[in-house]
């Protein structure tokens, strides 16, 4: 038992001259590495670490570190720790110094290091200057629980790990187990699909519809709620409910709030019709043509005025992005909407409004590929600037509201049977910050799934400008100062922008319930927002479960010249809140990068039962940046394809590689993808030649090539075959494509 862990010491012998540092690691030290789980192959001690920056004398010798104690976990080390005499001090000073450049070395990169004297333990973080446990050896008791949350082998993970779990086990499932959920694998995006969000308003990025619809479903229940505190275009608290949860939608942008709140008020179509009928009496009886006319309604009817544009803007204010003739219509028309007296009317009237000023204004360029009139985009939209197009397009004012009404019907009665006056109180929008969630209690909510934004690509709030001005809706220097973008008008400094997301993340995990996950969306071109991304949630509490590619659309040229150095796409990185998270380790630079990029690539082969060079990619993007050797991978693997080549059967057809034809996997890949592998291409061989196969010859066929790593009982290559063929007699057959549905 712990409390008798150091019964047998008599702590007064510290105050002897002879109890040295070496007493200190063979007495106190060892027995509680142990306790901790360590077994002697974990427990690397005095390893000789070279400085990799400091040399010594006229010669430049090399300076040798030799850190006391490495413990190792799945071939990464974990932690370091070192002993120190009984009267030197561990909490602060050189000796902590010390065990820190151990702990930063190229060949350790571990996130934990600990000293102990004997009289105390103390234990930081890399990144914590303090330490995060600091308590007396004879009160080890009341700290074991903490401490071995931190330390023990089974607190660390090395990245994500392919997992076997039939759909049909979770489909049986008496209740819905919130924290035991695999993930989820890349989704075909369905972008045209649901009126509620195709061209309902543009926004500056959008996540896909059935995405965010499924990851909903996935982790959350009905009833639920679901918070998004980055909302945007509001599709995650849209899908939410349509699922009948309840959803929370948070955003910095006022234009965001006007969005998602003129979309969702419950109306009466018929109504809304005979409002929009009105208006567009009103306005054609009074729009304004000629010279004379625009003059007179620019007099007459409000419109924008002075409201500074970004810099890098094509003009100074937001009246300059118009025509005369744009500003006088636009004025008029918003005149007659603003007479409307019922207020969701009135919303849904402006909501059309505020889509059509993205066509009615001289930054509109339309597509060069434009099927037919209308297509293209303003280039806040499109360059993420206010840049006047070369050939600006004078648009039909009233064909194009008419348009505009069109779309938000069809998105209104899409909608009505889960969002009416009878579910509205479900939907909480409030125009806020990340940064501070203070309306909602700890623990209260039951999913997050956001997109946040990412550094310099895109200022929100300087680029809403023109729809801001136009709807008369205000955004302080509070609002500013809130917002977590590097750059813009406030040039923000990247310090700045990290700090706010990180802070955005402490309060994501202070509002989310235990055993409930997290998604969040990374989109970032630079691994160091990853690891911010990353430490900060371990910081704060969460455990990383992994991290999913997902694409929005064809892979560019770029990216398959660049593999390693372009994102196609997005990952969606998925977190868990739970009492006793797993820390990543990085790898050490000195392990062989090679052994981690071969283990990866038959992952992901035996995964998708064959994979296309892209699937590869996507997964060495992912391990590179958990292990943090994303760099190694530019710089030795910028080509994949000789050593997919030598190594793999390629089939042009399909692009898949494939393990060579009875060859073993190389590394020590799952147990059951390497069964359920060799069983799906024994069996398809099979079919081909028309016969069936009992399960001996099915077992003595596959035994020989699954002997490397450890081999299985009959029992669980049975299990396997159940899930992927039916029996024929007395053999089997490989189920249909469709029937044999697999997650990972």
């Amino acid at each position: 038992m712990i409390n008798q862990l150091f019964q047998d010491f008599d702590f007064s012998q510290l105050h002897s001259p002879d109890f040295k540092e070496d007493s200190v690691r063979e007495v106190l030290i060892l027995p509680l590495l142990q306790k901790l789980g360590y077994e002697q192959s974990q427990i690397v001690r005095s390893k000789a670490l070279q400085h990799p920056f400091l040399r010594m004398g006229s010669k430049k010798r090399p300076i040798t570190l030799v850190p006391d104690y490495l413990l190792k976990v799945d071939d990464s080390y974990a932690w370091v720790l070192d002993a120190k005499a009984p009267h030197e001090e561990i909490r602060t000073g050189d000796n902590v110094a010390q065990v820190y450049s151990y702990s930063i070395h190229p060949e350790v990169r571990a996130k934990f290091f600990a000293l102990c004297n004997g009289w105390t333990f103390s234990l930081f973080r890399q990144d914590a200057p303090e330490p995060i446990l600091y308590f007396k050896l004879t009160e080890i008791v009341d700290y074991w629980e903490e401490f071995s949350a931190y330390l023990s082998p089974g607190s660390f993970q090395s990245g994500k790990t392919f997992r076997y779990v039939t759909v049909q086990k979770w489909v049986r499932a008496t209740e819905f187990d919130y924290l035991n959920r695999p993930l989820l694998e890349e989704i075909v995006v369905k972008k045209r699909a649901a009126k509620r969000h195709f061209g309902v308003h543009g926004y500056f990025t959008k996540q896909a519809w059935n995405v965010v619809n499924e990851y909903i479903q996935h982790f959350s229940q009905k009833g639920d709620l679901v918070l998004d505190p980055f909302g945007g275009s509001g599709v995650t608290a849209i899908e939410a409910m349509m699922l009948e949860r309840r959803a929370i939608h948070l955003d910095l942008n006022p234009m965001s709030f006007f969005l998602v709140d003129s979309l969702t008020r419950p109306v009466k179509v018929d109504e809304l019709q005979v409002s929009f009928e009105r208006v567009k009496t009103h306005y054609l009886v009074n729009e304004p043509k000629t010279e004379t006319e625009i003059e007179k309604a620019l007099k007459r009817h409000l419109y924008p005025k002075d409201f500074t544009l970004p810099k890098g803007s094509d003009v100074a204010v937001v009246q300059d992005l118009f025509s005369k003739k744009q500003l006088a219509q636009l004025a008029v028309l918003k005149h007659f909407i603003l007479q409307e007296p019922l207020e969701n009317i009135r919303k849904a009237l402006l909501l059309m409004f505020s889509g059509l000023l993205t066509k009615a204004n001289k930054t509109y360029h339309t597509s060069k590929i434009a099927t037919k009139d209308g297509q293209g985009d303003a280039s806040a939209f499109r360059y993420y600037r206010y840049r006047i197009a070369p050939e600006p397009k004078d648009v039909d004012l009233m064909k194009y509201f008419e348009l505009r009404y069109q779309k938000i019907v069809n998105a209104k009665q899409e909608i009505i049977s889960k969002i009416n006056n009878e579910t509205i109180q479900n939907l909480q929008l409030i125009q806020g910050t990340a940064t501070d969630l203070s309306f909602l209690k700890k623990e209260t909510v039951d999913y997050i799934y956001t997109d946040p934004p990412y550094g310099k690509k895109i200022p929100y709030l300087d680029l809403s400008v023109m729809w801001n001005a136009w709807l008369d809706l205000p955004v302080t220097e509070q609002d500013y100062a809130l917002e977590a973008i590097e750059g813009g008008e406030h040039e923000k400094t990247k310090l700045e922008y990290n700090a706010l997301i990180a802070k955005s993340i402490q309060e994501m995990y202070r509002v989310l319930k235990f055993d409930r996950w997290m998604s969040f969306v990374f989109a970032h071109k630079d691994p160091e927002f990853w690891h911010l991304i990353i430490e900060t949630a371990e910081y704060c509490g969460f455990e990383y479960a992994g991290a999913v590619a997902q694409k929005n659309g064809q892979t560019s040229f770029k990216k398959r010249q660049n593999p390693f150095t372009v994102l196609s796409g997005q990952l969606i990185i998925n977190f868990k809140k739970v009492r006793r998270p797993k820390f990543i380790m990085k790898a050490s630079l000195g392990m062989d990068t090679g052994e981690i990029v071969m283990q990866t690539i038959e992952g992901v082969i035996a995964k998708h039962h064959g994979a296309t060079l892209e699937q590869i990619n996507d997964e060495l993007i992912i391990k590179g940046l958990e292990l943090g050797f994303l760099d190694l991978l530019k710089k030795e693997y910028s080509d994949l394809t000789p050593l997919l080549l030598e190594t793999f059967d390629y089939d042009e057809q399909t692009e898949l590689f494939r393990i060579k034809k009875d060859k073993q996997f190389k590394t020590h890949v799952d147990l059951k993808l390497r069964v359920r592998y060799y069983l799906i291409s024994y069996l398809r061989r099979m079919d081909r030649e028309q016969k069936t196969a009992t399960f001996d010859e099915i077992v003595l066929n596959i035994m020989p090539l699954l002997k490397n790593g450890l081999t299985p009982e009959e029992q669980t290559i049975l299990s396997v075959l159940e899930d992927i063929a039916y029996r024929v007699g007395e053999g089997w057959r490989l189920k249909a494509e469709g029937q044999e549905v697999l997650r990972f």
